[in-house]
C-alpha cells in the first residue's frame, strides 16, 4: 500500500467525465468537466475522487494528514494524454528525404525511388533488437516528456514475419519496462515489399495465410492496419486483410484516403474499423459513411503539416457527426516528432477544432481510438491515474500558446515520472513497475 496522492487547487481540473457512452462527437467534443478549484484522490493507481477541492477535503477529511499532497495552484490538470497513433518502432534514420521534398520530390517519388517505408524497412530489418529497444525507449521517453501516457505502435517496417514479430516483440518488452501504456497493432500490410513487386496479390494471401496466424497466436497485437492507397493495397485487397485479421480476434484499423480518394473511408465504415487514419482526400460520402457507422477520425496534422498538404477537414468532420481523435503518426519519413501539445495546437490552427475538442481528440476520442476509454482517457473514479499538470491556468491558453512544451509533471498509474522543474529524467523511470 502507497500513500494516498491529493492533487489540489487546480485552476481548471479538465475531467472529461460524461455520461456518453463510446467516441464523442458534434457538441460533445466540448464538454470537458472542467471543475475550477478542482482535486484529486488517488490510492493505488486509481482514481477514487474527482470534485472541487473543498469537496474532496470534506469527503477525506479523517486521512487527510495520510496523503502526498501536490499543490496544482495556477495549473491547468488534465487526463495523460493519449497518441492512438504511431510507428514508434523502427531503425535508422530518413533526414535525408526530408531535403528531398524540399527540393520537390513527392512522397509517392520517394517511395518509388526505394526510399520511404522501404528504405525503413531494410534499417529495420538490420537493426538488432536490442538496438531497437534502446531508440524506441528514448521516443517513448520524449513522449512521456510531452504529456503522453498511452501509445498505439504499429509494427509495418517489416513486411516479413521475422521483423514484424521482431517489432512487434520490442513492444511487448516495452510494455513492461516503460512507464507508458504501448498498445501493438499489426501493420503487414504497409507496404508491398520490393520482393513481391508485380506479385501483389500473392503477397496479400501471404500476409493472410502466413502471417496472420502466426502474430494470432503469438498474442503481439491488438489491432491489424492496411495502408489502401493507390500503388499500395487497393480497396479490395484491403478488405481481405482486415476481414481475415477480425477472423483472428484483431480489430480493424485503416491508413485511408492520405494521397487521393480512394474509398478507403468508405471501406473503414463497411468492415466496422475502430478508426479510419489520415483521411486528408476522404470524400463526402465516406465522412458520411464514417458519421453513420460511428468510426473514429484519427487525424494528424503534423503530417499534412511535414508534408505541406493541406491538413485533413477536421471541422466538417466533427460538424458531420464524425468522432474525432489526433495524433504525431511519429514515425522517420513524414511526421518525425513525439509532441502531441504541438499536435493539439495544429489541430485548432490548421483543422479548425475549438480548444476544448483538442483535448478531447487527444485524450478521450484518442483512448477510444485504442478501446481503453474505460482505463484511461478522463479524470473518473476507478481509472487510473494518468495525470499532467501543465505551465498553464486554462485549457484555452494550452492551445492560444502554440509551439511550447508547457507540461509540469507526469503522473502515471498514481507516480510521478516527469517533474520539468525537479529535472526528473524520464529515462530514470524506466525501473519502475508497471
Amino acid at each position: 500500500m502507497t500513500k494516498p496522492l491529493w492533487i489540489k487547487h487546480a485552476a481548471q481540473l479538465a475531467t472529461l467525465a460524461s455520461d456518453i457512452k463510446g467516441a464523442r462527437s458534434k457538441e460533445a467534443m466540448s464538454e470537458l468537466g472542467v471543475i475550477k478549484d478542482g482535486s484529486l484522490w488517488i490510492e493505488d493507481g486509481k482514481i477514487k475522487a474527482a470534485g472541487t477541492t473543498a469537496e474532496v477535503e470534506k469527503r477525506y477529511k479523517d486521512r487527510l494528514s495520510e496523503a502526498e499532497v501536490v499543490d496544482a495552484s495556477g495549473r491547468l490538470v488534465t487526463p495523460g494524454l493519449v497518441d492512438p497513433h504511431t510507428h514508434v518502432v523502427y531503425g535508422g534514420s530518413r533526414a535525408r528525404e526530408f531535403e528531398m521534398r524540399l527540393e520537390g520530390a513527392s512522397y509517392m517519388d520517394i517511395m518509388n525511388a526505394g526510399g520511404g517505408i522501404h528504405a525503413t524497412a531494410r534499417m529495420t530489418r538490420e537493426a538488432p533488437e536490442a538496438e531497437l529497444i534502446e531508440q524506441t525507449a528514448r521516443r517513448l521517453d520524449s513522449f512521456l516528456a510531452h504529456g503522453v501516457t498511452a501509445v498505439e505502435g504499429k509494427s509495418g517496417y517489416g513486411m516479413n514475419i521475422e521483423t514484424e514479430i521482431k517489432q512487434l516483440r520490442v513492444m511487448k518488452q516495452l510494455q513492461q519496462r516503460h512507464p507508458i501504456d504501448l498498445v501493438p497493432t499489426f501493420m503487414g500490410a504497409h507496404a508491398v515489399p520490393p520482393e513481391f513487386k508485380g506479385r501483389e496479390d500473392e503477397f496479400v494471401e501471404h500476409l493472410i495465410a502466413d502471417m496472420l496466424p502466426v502474430i494470432a497466436k503469438e498474442g503481439l497485437a491488438e489491432f491489424n492496419d492496411v495502408f489502401c492507397e493507390k500503388g499500395v493495397f487497393t480497396p479490395e485487397q484491403s478488405e481481405r486483410i482486415l476481414q481475415a485479421g477480425k477472423t483472428y480476434g484483431l480489430i480493424p484499423k485503416i491508413h485511408a484516403d492520405e494521397i487521393e480518394p480512394y474509398g478507403g473511408a468508405e471501406l473503414a465504415a463497411k468492415v466496422g474499423a475502430i478508426s479510419a487514419e489520415h483521411l486528408l482526400k476522404a470524400s463526402d460520402e465516406g465522412i458520411e459513411a464514417m458519421a453513420k457507422a460511428g468510426t473514429i477520425a484519427c487525424l494528424l496534422p503534423a503530417t499534412a503539416l511535414y508534408l505541406r498538404e493541406e491538413a485533413a477537414k477536421g471541422r466538417k468532420m466533427i460538424d458531420a457527426g464524425v468522432p474525432v481523435a489526433i495524433s504525431t503518426d511519429c514515425n522517420p519519413g513524414s511526421s518525425p516528432t513525439t509532441s502531441m501539445p504541438l499536435v493539439m495546437n495544429l489541430a485548432c490552427i490548421s483543422m479548425r477544432m475549438t480548444p476544448a475538442e483538442a483535448l478531447t481528440a487527444a485524450t478521450y476520442n484518442a483512448a477510444c481510438a485504442i478501446n481503453r476509454e474505460m482505463q484511461i482517457g478522463s479524470l473518473e473514479a476507478g481509472k487510473q491515474a494518468d495525470i499532467v499538470l501543465w505551465n498553464v491556468r486554462s485549457y484555452q491558453e494550452l492551445q492560444y500558446l502554440f509551439g511550447v512544451n508547457h507540461v509540469h509533471s507526469v503522473w502515471k498509474k498514481g507516480k510521478e515520472v516527469v517533474n520539468h522543474a525537479k529535472q526528473l529524467s524520464p529515462a530514470n523511470t524506466q525501473t519502475l513497475t508497471k
